[in-house]
């Protein structure tokens, strides 16, 4: 408890202690108006002493019996006395510990409740079912004699990394070296407007500000919590050291999750440090190849490098062919976002996701009130809208992979579904590029998905032929169209120089692909697309022999380049399912014409109702909450299955579902079996899977594939050349 609590609640106690003394006082000062009064009585008497009468002296000097009523009347004159005392100290004590009072009665009851469930747990037998807390994996395989043999390095994803000041302006002189990101967060509260400025990179370079520097976190520190309390990959390194990882043979390849990834190397040689630190793990530890186990965005990041590594300088790092084949046994991709996410374009075009939208709809001073100056989501697109990371993460493909106006993979997903089973594969099927599947689900009405963004539930229903057809000129702005407007210059977006009727024009019931998409992006973030687009590249290539994806530009999309040359390395994707996740949007025009709000927002009233996919404004399909089953196996299932135009070399892939399932108890945390995004990296079968292959296992001794989706059958349906 606080020190600070424990002497407001020892002061309590004093005034209630105070309090009861002052009452026991009152009780006293009645006794003593009790008995002084007959003094009274017998002055008056022996003054009549001196008269002849016939009464009594024992009567005089008796003490008089007092009435009943004379008794009230008498205690309620000493009260009135006694009350404008007692009602200014009431008063006192009322302003002095009535909210205290609250306080300490709530903490009383939290401790006491805490310390009876605690006696009670502490005193049950522990072999009661619903209290055995599960062995942790790494010590179940420590008994097993499985012990630490290929070293092992984690690549982190976007923003779950560490931030730390190096340089700064005058209103952070005190923050040096402090975190500014994944930690206590306690300096958006003392300087939001100085932290944001800081956190923001520069909007023509995509590098830092003039005098401020902003650097990842080193080490495993980097990211095993993103919040205090809140773990990414603390779990996993503490099963790892279990079975005896340490410094020696586990690192953290902690990178600015902001920049592009090429920029990662031209300013901090982060894929230099990358390739050194394998090199070396590879050398000290008996020359046993490296495990590596990116998460998310690191998935791409790792891909962008495994091409970087072998490419020829200045532009690569000049490892030359067969240095992954050298130092590489296999990369575990824990929720891959290997053809992007669609919830970034949510991102980009509002700073939504459907929880932000929800909140929006119910209560949008939160977020956005211009009385009260909050600005929030217009803070966070200003912000994110300088990170070129953002762009790596649009989704890849086009309408090829991720569906056109009439058709999707996921047409025939049914989001109520819970009777998806674990689906065996034949040893023939595993590594085959014609794997068939009975689809888990019966289609009731196919949903258009490949319509990522439309304006108006309408426009995402109608036939293809019912809907205006965009090109070009649709996105054609004359310069009079590109305003600068100097009141919005404090929370400036891009949306600050754009037309309200150029607006219009691009909004009014259309719906976006993930071809046409990318359009609408240069067209309302044209500076930040400009920028991004010298970095990342979307599309799927019909020759990668072609010159021109030597550059770096379509090194992390994985329907641009190929995979090393390592017949003998592997590659799993390790993710979730079973949690409805964001696949599609239904948007609308903001009410407010207002330079400082953004014009699109997602329509939280379009809702589908029973058992449809539409909820509140969003299309949802099987995921693990961030990423679609489509985008983070789609790749292992097929693209890379077998020898491709994408894997020429044939390195085996795997799919391993993890079906979700969520915490029956508050001693669970959150959850053993969790299949979510994040919380996936405290599952005890994925930490399993990474031991294992990380202590020698093989492919064969984890059984190939698992799988719990639609995957197998989604990829079917997908024609592309491999």
């Amino acid at each position: 408890m606080d020190s600070s609590i424990f002497l407001s609640f020892i002061n309590h106690i004093k005034n209630l202690i105070n309090e009861s003394f002052d009452k026991m006082a009152a009780m006293f000062r009645f006794r003593k108006l009790y008995f002084l009064e007959p003094n009274k009585c017998s002055e008056t008497a022996l003054k009549t002493l001196n008269k002849p009468s016939n009464i009594d002296e024992k009567q005089l000097f008796q003490t008089p019996k007092v009435d009943k009523k004379d008794e009230k009347s008498l205690s309620n004159v000493e009260k009135d006395k006694e009350k404008p005392k007692k009602k200014s100290d009431n008063k006192k004590h009322a302003k002095e510990w009535r909210r205290m009072d609250t306080c300490c009665w709530l903490i009383g009851y939290f401790c006491t409740t805490w310390g009876v469930l605690m006696l009670m747990l502490n005193s049950l037998p522990s072999n009661l079912l619903f209290l055995r807390v599960p062995e942790a994996p790494g010590v179940v395989l420590k008994r097993e004699g499985l012990t630490a043999l290929h070293p092992v390095v984690l690549v982190p994803g976007i923003v779950t990394g560490g931030l730390e000041l190096w340089e700064g302006k005058p209103c952070a002189e005190d923050l040096f070296r402090k975190r500014l990101w994944a930690g206590s967060f306690t300096e958006i509260f003392r300087r939001p407007k100085c932290w944001l400025e800081h956190l923001s990179l520069d909007n023509e370079t995509g590098l830092d500000p003039p005098g401020i520097r902003v650097r990842a976190v080193p080490g495993l520190v980097a990211a095993d919590y993103f919040a205090p309390g809140y773990f990414v990959w603390a779990v996993l390194i503490e099963n790892l050291a279990k079975i005896g990882y340490e410094g020696k043979n586990l690192h953290m390849a902690a990178y600015d999750w902001r920049l592009s990834f090429q920029n990662t190397e031209v300013r901090d040689q982060s894929l230099s440090r990358m390739r050194s630190r394998i090199e070396q793990m590879y050398a000290s530890n008996g020359y046993k190849k490296v495990v590596v186990v990116p998460h998310s965005m690191g998935v791409i990041y790792f891909l962008h490098f495994l091409t970087w590594v072998e490419s020829p300088p200045p532009m690569g790092g000049g490892g030359g062919p067969g240095w992954c084949a050298k130092h590489i046994k296999a990369i575990m991709n824990i929720g891959p976002a290997v053809l992007g996410v669609p919830k970034t374009v949510s991102n980009i075009l509002s700073a939504e996701g459907k929880y932000i939208a929800y909140i929006r709809a119910m209560a949008p001073g939160i977020l956005e009130s211009e009385t009260l100056g909050f600005q929030t989501l217009q803070h966070i697109m200003r912000v994110s809208r300088t990170w070129d990371s953002v762009i790596s993460l649009v989704p890849k493909g086009g309408e090829t992979i991720w569906g056109n106006l009439d058709w999707a993979p996921e047409e025939e997903h049914e989001c109520d579904s819970t009777a998806m089973k674990p689906l065996e594969l034949s040893s023939g099927q595993k590594n085959g590029n014609n794997t068939e599947r009975m689809s888990n689900f019966i289609s009731k009405k196919l949903t258009k998905y490949g319509r990522i963004v439309t304006f108006g539930k309408a426009a995402s229903e109608l036939p293809s032929s019912q809907l205006p057809k965009i090109g070009t000129q649709d996105f054609t702005l004359e310069s009079s169209s590109r305003m600068s407007n100097n009141s919005c210059e404090e929370v400036w977006t891009e949306y600050d120089e754009i037309s309200r009727e150029s607006i219009h024009q691009v909004a009014e019931n259309k719906a976006y692909t993930a071809t046409t998409l990318i359009d609408l992006l240069r067209f309302i973030a044209p500076k930040m697309m400009e920028r991004a687009e010298q970095h990342f590249s979307h599309g799927i290539a019909e020759n990668l022999d072609a010159p021109k994806y030597n550059h770096y530009k379509y090194w992390s999309n994985p329907l641009e380049t190929t995979l090393p040359i390592a017949p003998d390395m592997e590659i799993y994707s390790l993710y979730g399912v079973g949690i409805p996740t964001e696949r599609s949007y239904v948007y609308k025009l903001s009410s407010s014409d207002k330079c400082k709000t953004s014009p699109f927002q997602i329509d939280s009233s379009a809702d589908g109702g029973g058992n449809s996919c539409l909820k509140r404004g969003v299309y949802l399909v099987d995921g693990d909450e961030s990423i679609p089953v489509l985008s983070a196996g789609f790749m292992c299932a097929k693209g890379w299955r077998g020898k491709t135009r994408f894997n020429p070399s044939g390195i085996r892939t795997y799919v391993r579902e993890y079906r979700h399932k969520p915490p029956t108890s508050l001693l669970e945390g959150r959850g053993q079996e969790s299949g979510a995004h994040v919380d996936i990296m405290g599952n005890v079968a994925l930490i399993e899977d990474v031991l294992r292959v990380a202590a020698g296992a093989t492919s064969e001794e984890l059984a190939g594939d698992k799988i719990y989706s639609d995957i197998m059958r989604m990829s079917q349906k997908i024609n592309i050349q491999l």
